[in-house]
């Protein structure tokens, strides 16, 4: 599907262990974030991710930490169902 795909709908423990699977390691965790790390072609790419006990990330959220991951909708889902 071209342009906008629906995203899945999960919680943020689902996410982080998603990304860990791309290679994002835990760099801290702190109250109810994540701090997920990567080290990319030399740049080194550092982000929050929300985990409050199953609670579904909202869209916009989603949509902003895979930008700074680079990943597209699809391989996320790849990646969950690994």
């Amino acid at each position: 599907m071209d342009g906008f795909q629906r995203l899945p709908r999960i919680t943020g423990e689902e996410l982080v262990k998603a990304l860990q699977k791309a290679g994002f390691e835990i760099a801290r965790r702190k109250g109810g974030h994540v701090q997920l790390r990567k080290v990319v072609e030399g740049r080194k790419i550092t982000f929050p991710v929300p985990v409050h006990k199953g609670k579904i990330l909202k869209p916009g959220t989603l949509r902003g930490i895979l930008r700074l991951a680079g990943l597209s909708v699809t391989e996320l889902e790849e990646l969950l169902r690994r």
